[in-house]
C-alpha cells in the first residue's frame, strides 16, 4: 500500500466508516431521534465553535505550508547535487510556501478579536451563535484554501527547480505559474474576511 493510499485510508475512509456505523446503529436500535443536527449545533458552546475555527485556520494552514516546503526542499536538495546554482534562486519557492502559514496566523488574529467574555446570566444570543458559526466556517475555509495553496506552490516549485536545473531560461516562466498558485491562499483569506464581516463581538442574551 502506497503512502498516498494509506493517507486516504486514514483521513477519509476511517472517519466515513465510523459515521456510517454510528448512524445505522442509532437507526436500527430505535434511537434515530437522537440524530438531531439542530440540537447538536446548539448544545455546543459558541466559544467552542469559534476556537475550533481558529485552531483549524492556523493548524491546516501550517500543514499546507509544511507540506509545500517539504516538497520543494527535497527537490532543492536533489537538484543542487548536479546544478548547485539552483539552490539560492529557488529559495523563493520556500518563501511562497511560508506565506501560506502567515495567512492563517493573520486570519486567526482577526478572528480572535471578535471573541469577548459574556457576563450575562441568560447565556448566549443569536448574534453570538452567528459569530461563532461564521468564525468556525471562515477558519475552515481559510485553512483548506491554504492547504491547497501550499500543495500547489510546493509542487509547482519542485517542478520549477528541476526545470531550472535543466534550462535556466524556464525559471521565470514557471515562477509566474507559481505566483498564480500562491494567490489561492489570498482568495481564502478574502473569503474568510467576507464570511466574518458582519459578525459582532459576543454580547450575551
Amino acid at each position: 500500500m502506497g503512502y498516498g493510499k494509506l493517507t486516504t485510508y486514514a483521513f477519509v475512509l476511517l472517519p466515513s466508516l465510523y459515521l456510517a456505523y454510528s448512524f445505522f446503529h442509532l437507526v436500527l436500535s430505535g434511537e434515530g431521534k437522537r440524530i438531531d443536527i439542530g440540537s447538536f449545533l446548539l448544545r455546543i458552546s459558541p466559544y467552542s465553535w469559534a476556537l475550533y475555527g481558529i485552531s483549524l485556520c492556523v493548524g491546516i494552514s501550517v500543514i499546507g505550508a509544511a507540506w509545500g516546503i517539504f516538497i520543494t526542499g527535497t527537490s532543492i536538495m536533489g537538484g543542487s547535487v548536479r546544478s548547485p546554482q539552483v539552490a539560492t534562486r529557488n529559495l523563493i519557492s520556500v518563501i511562497f510556501c511560508e506565506v501560506v502559514a502567515i495567512y492563517g496566523i493573520i486570519m486567526a488574529i482577526v478572528f480572535t478579536s471578535k471573541i469577548s467574555s459574556v457576563s450575562s446570566a441568560k447565556g448566549f444570543s443569536n448574534s453570538d451563535y452567528y459569530t461563532a458559526y461564521s468564525i468556525f466556517f471562515g477558519g475552515l475555509t481559510v485553512g483548506i484554501c491554504n492547504l491547497v495553496c501550499g500543495l500547489a506552490v510546493g509542487i509547482t516549485g519542485s517542478n520549477a527547480i528541476l526545470a531550472d536545473a535543466h534550462d535556466q531560461q524556464l525559471f521565470v516562466k514557471i515562477l509566474i505559474i507559481e505566483i498564480f498558485g500562491s494567490v489561492l491562499g489570498l482568495f481564502g483569506l478574502i473569503v474568510g474576511l467576507l464570511v466574518t464581516g458582519k459578525a459582532v463581538n459576543f454580547e450575551g442574551a
